[in-house]
Formats: C-alpha cells, structure tokens, sequence
C-alpha cells in the first residue's frame, strides 16, 4: 500500500503535468491568439477613432465655415437693416425739418398776406376815395366850366347893358344937344 501512496500521486501528477503541459501550450497560443485580437480590435478601433475624428474635424470645419457664412451674412443683413434705419431716421429728420421749415413758412406768409390784405384793404380805399374825388372834381370842373360860361355871359350882357347905356346916354345928350 505503500507503493499506492507513491504511485498515484505521482500518477497523478505525471496525468496533470501533461495535462498541465498541453493546457499550457494551447493556453499560451490561445492568451497570444486573444491579445492579437485584442491588439486587432485595439488597432481597429483607434482607426475607427481616427477616422471618425477626421470625420468630426472635417464637420466641424464644415460647421465653422457654415456658421462663418451665417455670421458674415448676419453680419451684413444686420449692416443693411442698421443702414436703413440709419436712413430711414435721416429722412424722418429731413421730413421734420422740411415740414417744421414748412409751418414756419406758411406762418410767415400767413402773417404777410394778412399785412398785404391790409395793404389792398388801404389801396382799395384810397381809390375809392380818389375815384370820388374823381368824380367830384368832374362835376366841380362841368360846374366851374358852367360858372365860367355864365359869368363870361354875364360880363358880355354887362358889357352890352353898358354899351346901350352908353349909347342911351349919348342918344340922351343929344337929344338935350339938339
């Protein structure tokens, strides 16, 4: 029984060593098989990552440049929408002022046409009053004339009362005389 104690653990160690020893040779293959892969799946992978970087580079420089171009273009629209209300405030102003230019022109020239509506007013007046005179200096003038008229024919009926007179008193003295 003695031999028994030796010879099955040495059986046994001699079944697990070439167990052991063929594990170990299929475990080593298998260990490098599985850190190729490993390696494989690693490298694979770092090149998904660095294609998939370039990839997010390139569309994040695609991106850059798309919101470059919206910002220039926002840029530019808010430049034109700036400018026209820049504009639009310049001609609200002009307008104001042409308008305030404007009142203050038809004040003016209410003021005035009330001075000259005066004016007309005094001119109106005056002609009437010299038309009057006018006319009253006509009929003076007819009335003068008239007077003129009737005195040179009261001068010549004096100066042919004097001259019958005259001559009544000639005929008189020489009716005494003779």
């Amino acid at each position: 029984m003695n031999k028994v104690y030796i010879l099955v653990p040495l059986l046994g160690v001699l079944i697990f060593g070439g167990a052991y020893w063929n594990f170990n040779k299929t475990y080593q293959a298998k260990i490098e098989a599985r850190k190729a892969t490993e390696q494989a799946a690693i490298k694979k992978k770092q090149q998904e990552d660095i294609a998939a970087r370039e990839q997010a580079i390139k569309d994040a420089i695609a991106t850059q440049e798309k919101r470059k171009l919206e910002r220039e273009a926002k840029e530019k629209k808010d430049a034109e929408e700036k400018q026209a209300r820049i504009d639009l405030e310049d001609k609200r102003t002009r307008t104001f002022e042409e308008m305030k230019r404007a009142r203050e022109q038809v004040d003016r020239l209410k003021k005035d046409l009330g001075v000259v509506q005066e004016d007309i007013k005094k001119l109106e007046d005056e002609r009437k009053r010299h038309l009057e005179e006018q006319a009253f200096l006509k009929t003076y003038v007819k009335q003068a004339e008239a007077n003129t008229k009737y005195y040179y024919d009261l001068l010549d009926k004096l100066a042919a009362a004097e001259a019958a007179a005259a001559e009544a008193a000639k005929a008189a003295a020489a009716a005494k005389k003779g």
